[in-house]
């Protein structure tokens, strides 16, 4: 069983969606929202189809409409226990 950390959101954030982020400082901000690192909606689909992808499992239609890091976090991490993946 694997969890997504902010460390590998924030890479995900580099490679789909071009956003630089220091994942230090990324999270030490979890409620910062992501449209004030730069990431849009369409980015953030992108990283929910990676991981949809990535762990063979769909992600809830909530995981595109989150505002916050802490959120989409969770909300993935969740659905990530509850499928065992």
């Amino acid at each position: 069983m694997s969890s997504l950390t902010s460390g590998a959101l924030a890479e995900l954030m580099r490679k789909n969606a071009g956003v630089n982020v220091d994942p230090d400082a990324f999270a030490d901000r979890p409620d910062t929202p992501f449209e004030d690192y730069g990431l849009d909606s369409l980015g953030l689909l992108g990283i929910v189809a990676t991981l949809e992808n990535h762990y063979g499992h769909p992600m809830p239609q909530d995981a595109e409409r989150c505002k916050t890091p802490r959120e989409f976090l969770a909300l993935v991490n969740d659905t990530l226990l509850k499928s065992g993946a």
